[in-house]
Formats: C-alpha cells, structure tokens, sequence
C-alpha cells in the first residue's frame, strides 16, 4: 500500500509539472506580450518597460518558469508600485484587471463551486444510481425500458437547456421558487438550499444519466458472475443477495467515477454557473479568458488540472476498498 502511494504520488506530481509547463508555455510563450496585456492599452512604451522588469520577462524562458514554479509551491515576491510584497504559496500572482491576488480570488470563488460540486453529486448519485439499480432489476419489462428512454434524454439534453426549463417553470410559471441568487452557507443556510435547489437539480440531472448506464451495466454484470449464482441455488432471497452481495461489487466503478467527477467538476461547471449567476471558479475563468487575464485563467487550469490527478489516486483507492478483487499493485 505503502509503495503504491509513493508511486502514484510521484507520478501525480510529474503530471502536474509537465500540465504546469504547458500551459504555461501555451498561455505566456504564445504570440502576445504579457507586459502589455498586464500595463493595459493606455500604457506606453516606458510603461511597458518597467512592467517586463517588474515581471522579469525578460529573463531566459527557463529561469521565467522557475520563478512560476517557486511561486506555486513555496510563494515569491513581487512588485506592485513602489512596494514589494509576498505571495504565500500556491502564488499565481496578480490579476491583470484589478491587482489583486489570485490566490485570493479563487479563494473567494471556491464556496460556491464547492456548493455546486457537493449539492450536484448528491443528486447525480441518487437518481443515477436509483434509475439504474431499478433498470437492471426490471430487465426486458416496461420499467427497464421508460427509464432507459429517461436515461438517453438526460445524456442528450444540454444544461443550459435543461436549466431554463427549470427556470420557466419553477421560478416563473409556479413561482415555487426564487430566481437563484447566490447566498453563502454561512450567511443564511436556508436561503443558501433554496438558491442552489435548481442548480443542483439541472447538473445533477444531466451527470445521472452517466451514472444509470454505469450502475445498470454493472449490476447486471455482477448478477451474472458464478458466486451470485451460487447464491441463489442455496436459496438465498434476490432482495438479500442483492443488498448483501451484489451491490458492493456493482458500485465499486460508480464510487471511482464519482471521485474523478468531483475533481474536475470544480473547473468544468462553466455552463451552470453562467446560468445561474453563481459567482464560481468557472465563471472567473470564462471572465478572465474574455479579458485576457492570464494569471487567473493559468491559475484555474493549474488548479484544476491537479484536482483531476489527485481525484484519479482517490478513485483508484476507493475502488480497491469498494471491491476487494482489486489489488493496489
């Protein structure tokens, strides 16, 4: 177990180096001057200038990398104006619209990416893994085949579509519920649930098809295998062997896919927070990309790019847990 971690955990590192490497080529190597991008369109020439030698662009590509990196994992210094200050890590530096730490701007966004993420995933796990569970118990009846039809119209509807349905009807046509406006959980946990209900409902809903076709797929392929069988000859009742035996073996895929979902999720939200208004990561990033302000959008690529690793190594160790035939080599 030991030597399994430290593998993965090396590894996950030179995955996220070379993942830092490009992108950072790709967004600061690329045609453009980030020194004019960081001065603004009204600065000029000796503007500029004192903007490259604050940025130390400059410098040879390698050592402007190092400097990227040092800030990452160990923080750095930099100028602004007149004044030096410090960056604790992971420093991404600062934002070429407001001057502000990007660190503290995705700091800032973090509560309601994460509302969305943990709120989403509730629901993609009850219906997905419900609808499935019951498609492959009903197999070949009317059932298996409604929910089959539900399960291909959830993949094939987009959130934004799915989103504004749920708008027209619950907000404007029933008046059930408020148009969602963001209210942090620490401000007033109520408000909080009511605002995020939709939200949760439209992502969730569309990542619980996914989730029906795997559960389904699994299950009926865990109800074939010899032991099961061998289950139901010494008469053991289908709702027991189900429960007791099956179904650990039939979630140990969905449990994995769950981890690596959560991880990218908190970069690739964009459509339902621009939906919905949520002031999330993604959309900072849609924001920043629009502005070209490159620090926050390395910063959201950088950040999401490690969730999704350290999301795999969890998936990975959930998946040995969930099925023990499965050995962490």
């Amino acid at each position: 177990m030991i030597t399994y971690f430290l593998r993965r955990a090396l590894g996950a590192v030179a995955v996220v180096l070379v993942l830092s490497a490009v992108v950072y080529v790709t967004f600061y190597v690329a045609p453009g001057d980030p020194a004019r991008l960081a001065c603004g369109p009204r600065c000029n020439p000796e503007q500029i200038r004192q903007v490259r030698e604050q940025l130390a662009l400059d410098d040879p590509l390698l050592v402007q990398y190092w400097h990227f990196l040092q800030g990452v994992f160990v923080g750095s210094d930099y100028s602004a104006g007149t004044a030096v200050l410090h960056c604790d890590a992971p420093c991404f530096g600062l934002s070429y619209q407001n001057n502000q730490q990007v660190t503290d701007l995705l700091v800032e966004r973090l509560p309601a990416t994460a509302s969305l993420a943990v709120g989403a995933m509730v629901v993609w796990l009850v219906v997905g893994i419900g609808t499935g569970l019951l498609s492959a118990l009903r197999r070949g009846g009317v059932t298996e085949r409604v929910l089959t039809w539900l399960t291909l119209a959830g993949t094939a509807t987009p959130v934004f579509i799915s989103g504004l349905v749920l708008l027209m009807i619950f907000c404007a046509y029933l008046e059930w519920l408020p148009f969602p406006s963001y209210v942090p959980l620490t401000e007033d946990p109520e408000q909080w649930a009511w605002n995020m209900l939709l939200p949760w409902v439209a992502l969730g809903l569309l990542e619980s098809a996914k989730y029906a076709r795997l559960t389904r797929s699994s299950t009926l392929e865990t109800l074939a295998e010899d032991h099961i069988r061998t289950f139901r000859a010494y008469g053991v009742r289908e709702r027991s062997l189900v429960a007791r035996h099956a179904l650990r073996g039939a979630l140990a895929p969905v449990i994995a896919l769950t981890a690596a979902d959560f991880g990218s999720i908190f970069g690739g939200a964009v459509l339902t927070e621009m939906m919905f208004g949520l002031p999330g990561i993604g959309q900072l990033l849609v924001r920043s990309t629009q502005t070209i302000d490159l620090p926050v959008v390395v910063a959201v690529v950088v950040i999401t790019g490690a969730a999704v690793v350290i999301a795999n190594i969890v998936a990975d160790v959930l998946y040995a847990v969930a099925d023990r035939r499965v050995a962490l080599r």
